[in-house]
């Protein structure tokens, strides 16, 4: 079975998991009970701004990989400290909003150096089409065009990968190809709530359109057995080639 934080030469996404906890304890604990199963962690707002970097010392001392999902979005010389400091706890991967613009995407890659990932976040799949149109300004916006058009900008400015929803994917892999990886966030197995994400996708189908990384959160922590759920979500994977 393929362990989740790692991608295989057959295309199988790498699979991160959210430690969407308000508290180091609870997300150390997972991390204990998953174990050898999965190696990579995402660290988002709600527990980085209630435990601080200390989260991400504990996840790495256990042996695993850290996105840090805060999606830094302001001037550049700010994000790019942010990044700097990111870079200093040893994460693998962050993600900023490809809203900021070219100077700011650029000045979070080189504070990356070649040590983390800067992945540029699209669109948030918590918004519809009428969503992104009202929050843009523009009627009859197409969602998955204007996607392909930030991750052009976030390509142009040196990032390693964007954030989109798995609809998105073929788009982007089609008009830009390789040149960057997608991870899709708000992943959900077959028959499992979506709460407030309205743009999703199964494992399934986010390996067949072509995602690099996908994130699973509420399936895996919400569940009653969370390692049986963990590895439902990765023989999934392995078996929709």
């Amino acid at each position: 079975m393929t362990q989740a934080g790692t991608r295989t030469k057959d295309g199988v996404p790498a699979v991160v998991v959210a430690l969407d906890f308000s508290d180091v304890e609870s997300a150390i604990a997972l991390v204990d009970e998953l174990g050898e199963l999965c190696r990579f962690y995402k660290i988002g707002s709600e527990l980085f701004t209630a435990a601080g970097p200390d989260v991400v010392s504990r996840v790495r001392a256990a042996g695993c990989d850290v996105m840090l999902d805060l999606k830094f979005h302001d001037i550049p010389n700010t994000v790019a400290r942010a990044v700097g400091s990111a870079r200093g706890l040893g994460v693998r991967l962050l993600t900023i909003h490809a809203a900021g613009g070219e100077a700011m995407i650029r000045a979070a890659v080189q504070a990356a150096g070649g040590e983390c990932l800067v992945f540029a976040v699209t669109v948030l799949t918590s918004l519809s089409g009428p969503d992104v149109s009202a929050v843009w300004g523009r009627e009859s916006l197409d969602v998955s065009r204007e996607v392909v058009r930030l991750a052009t900008q976030a390509r142009d400015a040196g990032a390693s990968g964007v954030v989109a929803s798995g609809s998105e994917v073929e788009a982007i892999k089609g008009s830009l190809g390789s040149a960057l990886q997608v991870l899709v966030p708000g992943v959900r197995p077959a028959g499992t709530a979506t709460g407030d994400q309205r743009r999703v996708v199964t494992p399934a189908e986010a390996r067949r359109l072509g995602a690099d990384y996908i994130v699973v959160g509420r399936a895996v922590t919400g569940s009653g057995d969370r390692r049986g759920a963990l590895e439902r979500i990765l023989r999934e994977l392995d078996s929709s080639a």
